[in-house]
This record gives C-alpha cells, sequence and structure tokens, in this order.
C-alpha cells in the first residue's frame, strides 16, 4: 500500500533534498506519461520542462501555451504524482506579480510544492531583462506561499550565460549580482543555465548560500559526480530528454517511410502492459 504524503510533507521533502550529500538530479518530465515513467523509474521528484511542454501542447517555448492549457497539463501530472511536483513557470505567465500570483496559488491548489521561475531575455533585443520584477515575483510569491501554509521552494533563475555572448567576462559577475538580489528577495534556489565550466561551477557554488541548479541537458556536461565535487546541490535535464525522444522518433519514422522497417522502434520499447500499470488505481 502506498502512503500518499500531504502537500506540506511533499514541500518538506524537496526542501531537505536539496541539503543532503549528493545532488538532486533533476530528469523533467513534458505531460503525465513521462512522469509516470520518470516516477517509476526512481525519481524522487517530478519537474516540468517549460519547453517540452510547450512542444507536446503544440506551442513554441517562451509562455506562448494559454493559461488554462499549461494548468490543465500541470493537473494531469499532479494526479498522478507520488512525489512532490516543482513546475517551470518561465517568467510566470503574467504582466506583473499579482497575475503571477494568480498563476501559481492555482498551481499550488493542484499539489505543487515548488515553482523555477525567471528574469529572460528580450524576444527582440536578446538582452537580459532587468532584475527588479522577478525580485518583485518572488517577494510576492513567498507571501502567497506563506498565506496558503505551503513552504514552496522557489527556484530561481537567471539567463545571464543565454543572453550575453560567450567569451564576454562580465557573464560571471553578472549572473552572481542577480543571484544575490534574488536570494534576498526570498529565493531558496539558484539556477544559472549555461554555467558548466568546472572552475566556474565551483566559484558560483561557493558564492551564494543557496543550492546551485545547473543545466545538463546537452553534451559536454561534466558528469553528476564532477558537478558534485563542484557544488552543484540540483541538475536539470530539461528539454533535453524530449529531444532525445523526438530524435529517436524522427529516425522511426524515417526508418519505416523510407526503408520499410521498425528496427529503430522495436530495440528498446517499453512494455504495454507496465505503460499501462503506471496508471491504474492502486489497490489496497
Amino acid at each position: 500500500m502506498t502512503t500518499q504524503l500531504s502537500q506540506r510533507q511533499r514541500a518538506d521533502a524537496l526542501h531537505r533534498l536539496h541539503q543532503r550529500g549528493r545532488p538532486l538530479v533533476l530528469v523533467n518530465a513534458w505531460d503525465a506519461a513521462s512522469a509516470g515513467v520518470l516516477q517509476a523509474g526512481g525519481a524522487s521528484v517530478i519537474a516540468t520542462t517549460s519547453a517540452g511542454m510547450a512542444w507536446s501542447l503544440g506551442y513554441a517555448d517562451g509562455e506562448h501555451v494559454p493559461r488554462d492549457e499549461f494548468i490543465a497539463a500541470c493537473a494531469r501530472i499532479c494526479r498522478i504524482a507520488r512525489v512532490p511536483v516543482t513546475v517551470d513557470i518561465e517568467r510566470g505567465f503574467g504582466h506583473n506579480a499579482d497575475e503571477v500570483c494568480k498563476l501559481v496559488r492555482g498551481l499550488v491548489r493542484l499539489g505543487v510544492v515548488g515553482v523555477n521561475i525567471e528574469d529572460g531575455v528580450s524576444p527582440q533585443t536578446r538582452q537580459l531583462l532587468p532584475p527588479g520584477p522577478l525580485c518583485e515575483r518572488i517577494v510576492a510569491l513567498r507571501a502567497l506561499a506563506a498565506q496558503e501554509g505551503v513552504h514552496l521552494f522557489i527556484n530561481a533563475r537567471t539567463d545571464a550565460y543565454f543572453a550575453t555572448p560567450a567569451g564576454i567576462a562580465d557573464r560571471f559577475e553578472t549572473a552572481l549580482q542577480r543571484a544575490q538580489l534574488y536570494a534576498s528577495a526570498g529565493a531558496d534556489g539558484i539556477f544559472v543555465p549555461g554555467l558548466h565550466d568546472r572552475a566556474e561551477v565551483t566559484r558560483f557554488a561557493r558564492s551564494i548560500e543557496q543550492p546551485l541548479n545547473v543545466y545538463a541537458g546537452h553534451a559536454g556536461v561534466p558528469d553528476v559526480q564532477l558537478l558534485a565535487a563542484a557544488g552543484v546541490q540540483r541538475i536539470s535535464l530539461g528539454c533535453g530528454p524530449l529531444q532525445s525522444v523526438l530524435g529517436l522518433l524522427d529516425r522511426i519514422a524515417r526508418e519505416a517511410f523510407t526503408l520499410g522497417r521498425m528496427s529503430a522502434m522495436t530495440r528498446d520499447m517499453a512494455d504495454a502492459g507496465h505503460l499501462n500499470s503506471l496508471f491504474l488505481p492502486p489497490t489496497h
């Protein structure tokens, strides 16, 4: 019999998973099926990927998913989750802190106990957006979590490494300054995608008090053991798993359409009975 944890217990568990000796590794989910497979495979947390959710719903990444569709997709994941769920909300799907809080209140009431929220870059100029709005949103979310009685884990992401051209020396300092601002506003963790040089990772981890989250959804990132030695406490694969799955789907399609073979599909198929069992009601 599976014990159903309360939302408060799940929130506390998510915080504890950032404080243990080894990093929290997140293979990110994009829908209920992927969440179920990951959960069965041993995931201690279900974390969503914003790009993956957008693509699976038929939209481009970048808050193009209508809020109602986004919440409905999160609801399907929460319905099958037996572990803590944390959701990537990009910049918050809102023009101000009140709108972001409205979204997150709905997610919390679904059972979500963590969010990723980012500063982002301007789609027009590719320049890093100012940090003030994200600070305001973090402060508002901290107050919202207190009102809801949930110890929400707020993972603040800065896109300093994405907005600044590679090789410019000040991107580390820009990211660090923003990390300190977001921590002061109430962030529990700091996410710096694009930061993967071991020396820089080590320096960054030593410069902040909050758990450092890095992105490992592409080739060339050090393995978990090396990142752990550098001080990383959370590792996200992001949309990388779905990119890999879709790459395989492309190979399956090309092989079937052009060669009339199905070997790429059948080589590592999951068992249909096992997949179906992931979504059956628990037996008592």
